[in-house]
This record gives C-alpha cells, structure tokens and sequence, in this order.
C-alpha cells in the first residue's frame, strides 16, 4: 500500500512523544507516593505539611534522569498529565473587575448626574446584555446628555495631555477603553503574583478573551476563605524609605545575642534552626548566575560586612556555627563590596519565624519593618537554589506610606542613555510635592517600590526629583521593565474585583469522581472490546489494537498539550471509545459488501477501505464542528470535554484508517494464504437480504416525533426545566452525613434559614449525601453575602448535628454570568447547526441534503430537550447546565455523522440509479445497505454511554441521560427524518420544475402561433 512507511514512522514518533510526556506522569506519581509513605504516621495518617515539606525539599533538584538530561520536580511538574479540580479538589473562581470603578476614578469621581445616570443603566443593560460595558456606557451617556460631551465629565486635570475639550469624541472613547483593558492586565498581573505567592502547585489563572473576567483555579486549596480574601484585596502600591545596613545592624546583633543566650538556656533549638524545614512557596526566577542587584549604588562600600565579621569573631562564632541566629548563619553573602540580607528560599520560612517572635519584635524599632523582594536576586543553576533579599523599611507610626500608587499618572517602559531598559513615571501635582520631598531626603539611599508587602524595586535616589518625571533604572531586563511599568500604573486606577463564578470540590469528592470515571473507562472499554471479537472474529481484534492504540494517543497528547483531564474529559474519552468502532465498523461492513459482490479477499479490503474513507471523513469533519463551538465558547470543564473530544477523533481517523490498513494489508502481504475473517457465521448473514420499507413510513415517524415534541414542549410551558445553577445563578453545595438522610427532611429545615426563597435539595449519588441549591442572595455577589449564605446553611443544618454533616463542595454563579452562559450556549448550538449545513451544502451540491440535516438536529434537540422535561414530569429530575449544553452538541456531532454515513451511500446510488427506478426505492436501498453499520455502532455508543450513566457519577448523571435520548433519536432520525425530508425537498422542487418547463412550453407555443398569425397578416 502507498504511504505505509510513513504512516509506520509517524505512529511510532507519536507512540515515543506520548511514552515521553507520559513518563513526567509517572514520575511524579512516584514522588507523591514516596512524600505520603515519608509524612504518615503510626496510625497511617498523612501529615500535610510533612508531606508538603518533603516535596518543597525537592522542587528544585532533579528527581527524574533521562541520561542525557535531568529534571527537577518543577519541571517534572509542569510536564506530567494535569488533573482537573473536579479530579483532585480545589477552588474555581472567575473574577471580574469593575469598569465602573475605572470611569469613575478618570472622572475624578465625578458627581455629574448624568454621568452617575447612565453609570446606574449601563450597569442594569449588563446584567442582560453580551455587549462590552463601556459601549454601554457610551450609549446611555449620549441618550441622556447628547452627542460629543464626554469631555465634560473626563476633560479633568488627572487626564491632562490625554483629553481636553478639544478632543474628539471618538478618541475619548479609545482612550477610556485602552485604560479599562489596561487596568484587567495589571489586575491579571497583580493576581497572578499573588497566587504564585499563594504557594499553589500549577495553578492555572488566565484572560477570558472579550470580557473583564480573570478565570483562575487552584487545585488543592482547601481554604476558600483566604483565596477569596487573596484574590479581591485592592492592591496597595507604596513608596517607603529604606534603612540602610550600618543603620539595621545593631539591630540584628541584639537578636542574634538573645537567640544565642536563649540557646545555651535551653531555649527550643528546633523552633528556632529547623524552622526552614516549613518550606518556602516563593516564586523563583531564573538567571544565568548569582549576581547581585545594580539598582544600588554600588560605588559605596558598606562598612557592615567587616562590623559583621568582628562581631561575630567576638562570640567566637561564624557564619557556620550552630549557636549562630538564623539571621547570621543562614546569610548568603553574594557581592563582598556590601551587606545584603540575602537567603536561600528554602531559609525564608525560618527568617520570617524568628523575626515574629513576639521578644524578637520588641528589640526592632516601631518604625522598622522587613519585606522580602518579590523575585529572587539570583539564582544558581547548578544547585537550584533561590535567592531572596529582605529589606529594611522605615514605616511610620501609623502604617502609612510617604507616598502611595494613587498619585502616579502614567507610567511605561522605556531604555536609559545606555541602552538599558528603564521605567519612567509621571505624578500628578501632589505627589510630584511629595515625591521632590522624599527624594531630597534620601540623596544616596534607596527608596522601596512595594505592592502588597512585597518590594519590587529599591533603586538608590542619585539626586532630588522634581516635576514629578522620574526614571527607574536597574538590572531588569524588558519584560521585567513592563512588568513594573505595569505595577506602578495600578495604584493609578483602583480596579476591584468581584468573583461572579466560584467552585469549591472537596479531595474526597475528587477521589470518588477518579474511581468512578476510570471505571466508566474501563467496563465501556471492555464491552466495546468483546463485542467487536464476537461480531467481526480477527478482524476484531484488529480493530481492539488500534482502539488500544487510540486511547493511549489520547492520553498521550493530552499531556503534551499541557491539557487537564476533567470529569468530562473522562466522559469525552468513553464516548470517544464507543465513536471509534465506527470507522472500523463503516470499513469492515464495506468490506463484507464487496466480499458479497463476489470479489476475491485483497480486492475487497482495498475496495472497502477506497469506498469507506470519504464517508469516513465527512463525518469525523461535522464531529469536529460542533467540538470546535463547544470549545470556543465552553468554559472551565467544558473545555476539558470538547479539547478530549477533538483529540479522540483526529486519532480515531488516523488509527482506524491508515494504522489498522497497515496492520492488515501487512498480515495479507506476508502471508497470501492468510484467512482474516470479518465477522462470525452468526454476524455474517444477520442483516442480509433486509429491505424495509423506511422511506413508506416516514409520515408515521413525523406524526410520532412532533407528538413526542410538542407534548415535551407543553410541560416545558407549564413547569419549565429544571434549570441548574449555570443557567440562572444561585449557590449550590454538596453536604455529606454519616447516615442516611431524606432530602424533604433537609429542605424544611433550610427553608426559614434561606427567607423562603428558591431552595430545592436532592439526593446526590448516594442516599447520604444530598445537593442544596438555592437562590437566596444571589443578587449579592459579595464576601458579606456568600458568607451569610453559608452561616444559613450552617444554621439549618445544626438540626441533623448528630448525623455529622460535612460540606464537600460548593458552588457560586452569578446572574450577570449565568445570562452570558445561556447566551453562548445558544450561540454554540446556532453556530454548529449553520456550519453544518454549509458544509453539508458545498459537499453533496444539493440544498436538499442540507436542509435534511438541519431539520433532523432541530428534531433531535427538541427530542432531547423534550425527554428532560418528560423525566421531570414522572419524578427524574436531571439538571440542564453546560454539561448538558456539552451533551446536545455531542448528540448534534454524532446525528450528523450518522446521517452523513446515509448521504454519502444516496449520492452513491443516485449516480447509478437504473432509469425506470424510483427515488424513494434508491433511498430505500441506501438506507438499508448502511443499516448494519449504523446499528452496530448506535449499539456499541449507546451501551458505552449506559456504563456512563449507571457507574459515571452523579455530576455525569444528566449528561449521559441526554447522551442516551440523543444517541437513539439520533439514529432514528438519520433514517427517518434526515433521509425522508431529502426526499420530500427533491420531489417539490422537482415537481416546480416540471410545472416551470410546462409554463415554458405553453408560453413558446402561445409565442408560435402569434408570429404564424403575424405572418398570414402580412401576407394579405
């Protein structure tokens, strides 16, 4: 066969790429294993912070050889399979920061009633409307105050050499959303220092592109409350004097001298020498070699170092003596012309510990305060080790700072005279007094540029400043110049935050989500791969390998990708097992077709897999249609699905159609006498000679399915569907006790605690564990209100006390955002449908195919949504949200497919239909000779999809119950709703050309015989 050396050499350049990524995976798994057995106790109990020490121990040195190269656990880290928070636990959160604040601050506050006015409607438009918020704005103010007068609210000082009276009111307009989008990316930034200070393994925090949303999640927090806290702080931007070493030294020396006296007292070593062994989460940077920080000035040699030295000759000690403070022992001295208070990260911890020490505090000025640099002031390769400066600040009595970030204008990057990138700032007149102030007093010492009590810069003041125009220069190279252009312009616009979207899973809740995904994977993987032995013998087992071969690709991009595998995800790959069959099932049942046609053994594999392939593509190309929707416009876990489905089909194309031709025509090649049977003396004749009458009973199947529909729609009139927490806000949280509970019973108790508001409660998976959802508060999207919330919670479940009631997770959606999730739903489901019939349309030519198409996915999710509301009448409650969105894209992809496996054999026998053959028999014959494949591989999906439903867990519950509607309606629908509606569009449109070609003809006939009238006139 052609290709076969290529297709040989890239699959086994995928399978070494996914044993490489796969590996990071594995070692990691060890390591953790190998922290557990160090952290446990007698009893087998794990010690967090034992193991969170033992793994901090090792973050920087190489746990994983490879021979030509190691990697440190960090990189192991970074590199290994990610699982999602509903896998492992942890806390999801989406942020939104406030434009409103951001006008109102380049307003100056402004009290401009009609500017307060179209503030207050904007805002009210918002929470219904997918249109970015200052466009709102901007259509509310000129409604209220006309065009063109934007200049009187933002024509202000604060704004001077930006926008003035002149300015055109189109450029005001570009400048106030340049500053709203800028304020979002220095709150991203912010945040993102923050977490990483948070001290999070592979935290993952981005950008949701077109919209003021910061998307973050945190896999293991397991104290929401701090996150929530770490996360809405407005960020405080200071400038602070420092002391300088000769001035902080003496200082030490007392602490050193008690922390000495105390030992030989009998003071507690280990609390004091070990405190390091606490670990550190510092963020680390990496650089070349250990260098010293140049925004000093170097040209002063500090005379410290030498009082140092005598000092500590004096008690006989050194740098290496035990009896030696941490302060002085664990000092890593890096330029020999000055002293800098430098550690190792991994020492930072215990610095910290000493100089909180309450008698420790009492010998530091109330004026002195050490902060430590936010990035690492060098870092050596070679052992991996970190190094942090800690800083000496002159704090006033009243904890404020000479200057704050409120007073900065504009701030940017730019280079010195020499070339180096710098930073220039610009103040406004108050801060520019101040600023000229402070500089004139520290003339040689440095002033600390610090946010949220970490300092980003300590440059050295090298003459007074006036104007206001500064320039910060230093040994940071251009990304880091931006980066603190970027702080320094957000203390300039205050941007708070608002988490509008939160979700907390408990680890246990994450374990039991494991165990019942991996057995969906393995019972539907199982079934998948004894059916395909019982039904196609050898070629059977062919078809398992490459199944084999196929989920180990799967797993294996994901990690290359740097994907995370989520609940869904895992959903994604048994649906992806039950959907791969079905290329292997179109060729091996074109194969047996030929075999039946007469033709020899190796002529009948080439001709089955030639006529299979472009059916084949057709529908893999409509499946990943709607996966490409659900992932543009999905979020958090959606993504998960839709990135696990797309992989699963591009490698179910490759394996199915090129791996397994090589696999054959190899074993055929080899050996010609080799006998590769597709199918057993049971399968082999159980669809001959079938010829039903499908296309007959079309009006039957419409008259069922609009019944079924329009029975589903009235009871969506009457009682609605139960719509989850995605789709209309609210709080949800999963309560475990320790016996058995009944749900009615919870709901009383909670109802007065929630002022009577919406609250439903259900059973959860198990009869112990029950599902709170309720509405109240949800307008109130503060700490204040999430907080009350949960104190009702508490109150309500304060009755069942002696049953132990545990939260396991819990859940946030706002309004604003649950408005855009129904929205891009609609979107995803509208788009797929559009780009599924121009795809139909420009493959088959005929607008006859398309328009069956569309009117078969209509028909299926109107089934689809009808069955739920159906299930709810009759007491199955199961919960629309996105994964049920995720679900009716999937049933969309898989009806298509199956529908376009039909198109593909009519457009087949249109070209050869006999003369006196009617159009319904060619139909007719299509259908039926695609009918063995399309119920083996309906049989095989939907049986993968019923292990989900039954072992996949109550998260999955409602997704599969839609998977299991959709796939049956789906294939029902291919037959006859897709096919018959063809049927119909052609027979009218050509019955309109017949009556056209009739008119025609009179019309040239009525045309003859008026000229042949003319002409006997003019002859008399």
């Amino acid at each position: 066969m052609q290709n076969k050396t290529a297709i040989i050499a890239l699959t086994i350049l995928v399978m070494v790429l996914c044993l490489y990524y796969l590996s990071f995976t594995f070692v990691s798994f060890g390591v953790q294993n190998d922290a557990e057995n160090f952290a446990k106790d007698e009893k087998g109990n794990v010690d967090y912070f034992k193991k969170q020490r033992y793994l901090d121990s090792l973050r920087n040195k190489p746990v994983y050889n490879l021979g030509f190269t190691e990697f440190t656990l960090k990189e192991v880290k970074d590199n290994e399979l990610h699982l999602g928070l509903d896998l492992q636990g942890g806390m999801h959160v989406v942020l939104e920061v406030s434009p409103v604040e951001i006008l109102r601050a380049m307003s100056g506050n402004s009290n401009d009633p009609n500017f307060n006015k179209a503030i207050a409607d904007a805002s009210a438009r918002q929470k219904n409307s997918q249109v970015n918020y200052t466009d709102l704005f901007f259509e509310e103010y000129e409604k209220i105050a006309g065009k063109n007068q934007l200049n009187k609210v933002f024509a202000i000082s604060a704004n001077r050499g930006r926008i003035d009276f002149k300015t055109p009111e189109p450029e005001i307009k570009r400048i106030i959303n340049n500053e709203v989008d800028g304020a979002i990316d220095r709150s991203y930034n912010i945040i993102r220092t923050r977490i990483d200070k948070f001290g999070v393994t592979q935290p993952n925090i981005q950008r949701i592109p077109g919209t003021s949303r910061i998307q973050i999640e945190l896999p293991g927090v397991d104290n929401p409350e701090r996150v929530r806290k770490l996360l809405q702080g407005v960020a405080k931007l200071e400038f602070w004097e420092v002391w300088s070493a000769n001035e902080y030294f003496k200082y030490l020396q007392q602490i050193n001298d008690f922390w000495v006296k105390r030992e030989k007292t009998g003071g507690k070593k280990e609390e004091l020498s070990d405190l390091a062994a606490k670990g550190d989460t510092t963020k680390k940077q990496t650089t070349d070699s250990l260098l010293a920080k140049n925004d000093k000035d170097t040209s002063k040699t500090d005379t410290s170092k030498k009082s140092l030295e005598e000092s500590l000759s004096k008690n006989g000690t050194d740098t290496t003596n035990k009896a030696t403070s941490p302060l002085f022992s664990k000092l890593v001295q890096l330029n020999q012309n000055r002293l800098d208070l430098t550690y190792d990260a991994a020492d930072t911890s215990a610095i910290n510990s000493l100089l909180n020490e309450k008698e420790v505090r009492s010998m530091l000025p109330m004026d002195m305060q050490f902060l430590w640099s936010v990035k690492p002031v060098a870092e050596a390769k070679e052992t991996g080790k970190s190094y942090f400066e800690l800083y000496a600040i002159k704090k006033k009595r009243k904890g404020e700072a000479p200057l704050t970030g409120e007073v900065i204008t504009d701030a940017g990057q730019g280079f010195d005279e020499r070339g180096r990138p710098d930073v220039s700032m610009q103040m406004n007149s108050t801060g520019a007094k101040e600023w000229k102030r402070l500089t004139a007093k520290n003339l040689g010492r440095q002033i600390a540029i610090v946010l949220d009590n970490y300092v980003y810069s300590a440059p050295v003041v090298q003459s007074e400043i006036s104007g206001g125009n500064s320039s910060i220069s230093g040994s940071f190279d251009v990304e880091e110049a931006k980066d603190l252009a970027n702080i320094l312009k957000a203390g300039k616009l205050p941007a708070p935050t608002t988490i509008v979207e939160e979700a907390v899973v408990g680890p246990s809740l994450g374990k039991e989500a494991i165990q019942q995904g991996l057995n969906s994977v393995l019972a539907g993987f199982l079934i998948v791969v004894a059916f395909m032995v019982f039904y196609y013998a050898k070629s059977g087992l062919i078809a398992n390998t490459v199944l084999l071969i196929n989920v180990f690709f799967i797993i294996g991009i994901l990690a290359q990708l740097n994907a995370s595998l989520t609940l869904p995800g895992i959903a994604g790959i048994v649906l992806t097992i039950g959907m791969a069959v079905d290329a292997n099932v179109l060729i091996f049942e074109r194969i047996r077709e030929e075999l039946r046609n007469g033709l020899a053994l190796f002529p009948a594999v080439k001709e089955g897999y030639s006529r299979a392939f472009w059916s084949i593509f057709d529908s893999n190309i409509t499946t990943l249609l709607t996966a490409f929707f659900l992932y543009s416009l999905g979020t958090g876990p959606i993504k998960g699905f839709a990135i696990t489905l797309i992989i699963g089909i591009i490698c179910s194309f490759f394996t199915a159609v090129y791996v397994s031709k090589v696999i054959v025509f190899y074993i055929l090649e080899k050996n010609e006498k080799a006998n590769i049977s597709f199918g057993t003396p049971f399968s082999m004749k159980l669809f001959d000679n079938i010829n039903f009458d499908f296309i007959g009973k079309r009006k039957m199947a419409y008259t069922f399915s609009a019944v079924l529909i329009v029975i589903g729609l009235g009871i969506m009139a009457v009682k609605g569907l139960n719509l989850g927490v995605d789709f209309k806000g609210g709080r949800t949280y999963i309560v475990e006790f320790n016996k058995n509970v009944v749900a009615s019973d919870i709901k009383v108790a909670l109802q007065d605690d929630f002022e009577n508001t919406g609250l439903e409660t259900k059973s959860y998976d198990s009869p112990n564990k029950i599902k709170v959802t309720t509405v109240y508060l949800i307008d109130d999207e503060t700490d204040i209100a999430d907080n009350k919330v949960l104190a009702a919670l508490n109150k309500g479940l304060q009755e069942f006390s002696a049953l132990e009631p545990k939260i396991l997770s819990s859940s946030k959606v706002g309004a604003t955002i649950a408005d855009d999730i129904k929205s891009s739903s609609f979107l995803a489901i509208s788009a797929s449908l559009i780009a599924i019939f121009l795809y139909i349309f420009l493959r088959f030519r005929k607008w006859h195919f398309g328009v069956g198409a569309i009117v078969a996915l209509f028909h299926d999710v109107l089934v689809v949504l009808s069955l739920f509301a159906i299930a709810g009448a009759v007491g199955l409650s199961f919960e629309v949200d996105q994964v049920f969105i995720a679900a009716v894209l999937t049933v969309i992809g898989y009806s298509i497919n199956d529908t376009v496996v039909v198109f593909d054999r009519v457009r087949e026998f249109l070209t050869s239909k006999k003369s006196d053959e009617t159009l319904e028999l060619t139909l007719n014959n299509s259908i039926n000779s695609t009918l063995s494949r399309t119920v083996i591989t309906s049989l095989t999906t939907v049986v993968v999809v019923l292990v989900l439903f039954v072992a996949g867990g109550e998260v999955l519950r409602g997704f599969s119950f839609a998977l299991l509607v959709g796939l049956f309606f789906g294939t029902y629908s291919s037959i006859f709703i897709a096919t018959p509606i063809v049927l119909d569009t052609l027979k009218a449109s050509h019955e309109n050309m017949e009556q056209e070609s009739e008119v025609e003809k009179t019309a040239e006939r009525i045309g003859a015989e008026i000229a042949v009238a003319k002409a006997k006139s003019t002859k008399k």
